[in-house]
């Protein structure tokens, strides 16, 4: 079905005279669905969190507990899809047992775990040192995206195909 939904796209391209960039997104193929996946992931994070804060929590009156379980959900729910897409779309792994699977998923969450407390001592360095924060975020989030990649590429989806 993605395969379907992106040579449709890649179409589309080519017919409004974009064929190099067409090609730039075939010979980058899974680099490129990990940014779009990555992005979705995102979106999951966000409209997690802003549903959990903002409409579930809402009626709490700790603000810190809410952000905090509200964050929590987010960063599950958007692992979890995370690693589907990934492990789907992406990396298109395959595994032929449970013990392959359970490494696979705990070695995932592992690295994600990391790269988030990564992201927090990132931002909190930008509290130490009086660094704009949006631009710490900015620069902490392209960290994370290309470890995430990286760790993904050579510990998680290490012995899958090539598309």
């Amino acid at each position: 079905m993605i395969d379907k939904i992106e040579e449709f796209a890649l179409n589309i391209l080519e017919r409004i005279k974009l064929q190099k960039l067409a090609n730039l997104y075939r010979e980058h193929r899974e680099g490129m669905r990990y940014l779009i996946f990555g992005g979705l992931t995102t979106l999951v994070n966000i409209v997690v969190y802003i549903i959990f804060a903002k409409v579930i929590l809402a009626s709490i009156q700790d603000m810190n507990l809410v952000v905090n379980l509200s964050e929590i959900i987010a960063f599950i729910l958007s692992v979890a899809f995370a690693y589907i897409t990934n492990k789907l779309y992406v990396f298109d792994s395959k595994t032929e047992n449970a013990k392959q699977l359970l490494r696979e998923i705990v070695s995932f969450v592992s690295c994600r775990i990391f790269t988030e407390i990564i992201s927090i001592v990132m931002m909190n360095m930008s509290v130490w040192f009086s660094i704009n924060d949006v631009l710490m975020k900015v620069v902490s989030n392209i960290v994370v995206i290309i470890l995430n990649f990286v760790f993904s590429k050579i510990i998680i989806f290490k012995n899958t195909s090539k598309k």
